[in-house]
């Protein structure tokens, strides 16, 4: 089958993926096989390209926002059918007995297997999943609709239920790439004030035309206090004036994989009123069923553009340099 390989982590300006002929991958006793249409393009497949995450497998078919139809199942599948259009997102498995997973919090199992990283992913014809991590994918959506969902789309969800945030009550997001431009439509559903901060004027547009009640550079303080807030941006430099900006008791999510060094803190002026900060870590298998499932009611439209599968290096790369609105979809 042809897929894009990462033989070494390198910057993605160097085109670091190879076109390639591989063996197809079987799918094991409990797993099954999908015919890959697309997979999106995540900001998380920079931070694996590029070196930032550690102990990438390699070599490494990358991509985690797979949408396809099940062409073959393993042993013991019974949930599962040839047929089937199904999603493959970051969370590939875990260990299934340790305290997180038996608390339903898998997201945080020291032996979590994550999709286009520890195992190969979606920029190639097929790829391979647990059945119980195949997600169904809701028949409203197309599928170059549906990738984004599966993780900017599921990661967004998460932060927006980490940050704490009420329907009603004024949202931050700061950063507003695939992940955010789906939040604030979820957001926006709630009956939440979004103010948006970002760096590129399309992206600020595309935010005004999705409801922002306030769209601002990235420095620029929201004219009013924020009852949660998100960082989508890898920038630590945002934690402290973002913290600054929450009303008395607010949280910040930082929604990040990977984020630049965080600056020292002012306990009086970024902390005190019981202002939280807080992580997302990937995501549970029931994110990914609630997301689908009010991605699918609300409706959520994603923007997406179109890469072929062999352009995966350009796809990266324009989204490394922010040109394009919403989220790339790769055409296999």
């Amino acid at each position: 089958m042809k897929a894009m390989v990462l033989d070494h982590v390198g910057d993605v300006a160097s085109s670091p993926l190879q076109l390639r002929d591989i063996p197809m991958p079987l799918p094991g006793p409990g797993d099954v096989l999908v015919k890959v249409h697309v997979c999106a393009v995540c900001r998380t497949d920079l931070h694996v390209i590029e070196g930032e995450l550690t102990d990438v497998k390699q070599p490494l078919v990358p991509g985690h926002q797979v949408v396809g139809t099940v062409t073959q199942v393993g042993a013991g599948v019974t949930e599962v059918h040839e047929g089937d259009r199904v999603g493959i997102a970051w969370l590939q498995g875990t260990c299934g007995i340790c305290e997180f997973c038996k608390g339903e919090r898998e997201n945080l199992c020291l032996k979590a297997r994550f999709t286009g990283y520890q195992v190969d992913g979606g920029y190639a014809e097929y790829a391979v999943v647990s059945a119980r991590f195949a997600y169904p994918i809701p028949p409203g959506f197309t599928d170059d609709e549906a990738a984004p969902l599966l993780c900017a789309g599921i990661i967004g969800y998460r932060a927006l239920r980490l940050s704490g945030i009420k329907p009603g009550q004024r949202l931050g997001l700061y950063g507003f790439g695939a992940s955010a431009h789906i939040a604030i439509q979820i957001a926006r559903h709630w009956g939440c004030q979004v103010y948006v901060s970002s760096l590129k004027e399309e992206h600020q547009a595309l935010a005004h035309e999705l409801g922002a009640v306030w769209v601002g550079g990235a420095q620029d303080t929201p004219p009013d206090p924020l009852h949660g807030s998100i960082i989508f941006a890898p920038a630590g430099e945002l934690v402290p004036p973002a913290l600054r900006a929450l009303e008395r008791g607010g949280t910040l999510a930082l929604a990040g994989i990977h984020m630049s060094p965080i600056p020292s803190l002012d306990y009086d002026r970024d902390v005190f009123g019981e202002r939280v900060l807080r992580s997302v870590t990937a995501n549970t298998r029931q994110d990914g069923l609630d997301l689908l499932r009010e991605a699918a009611a609300i409706p959520i439209k994603p923007h997406t553009i179109r890469f072929p599968l062999h352009q995966a290096n350009q796809a990266l790369q324009a989204l490394k340099a922010g040109s394009f609105r919403g989220a790339a979809v790769l055409t296999i």
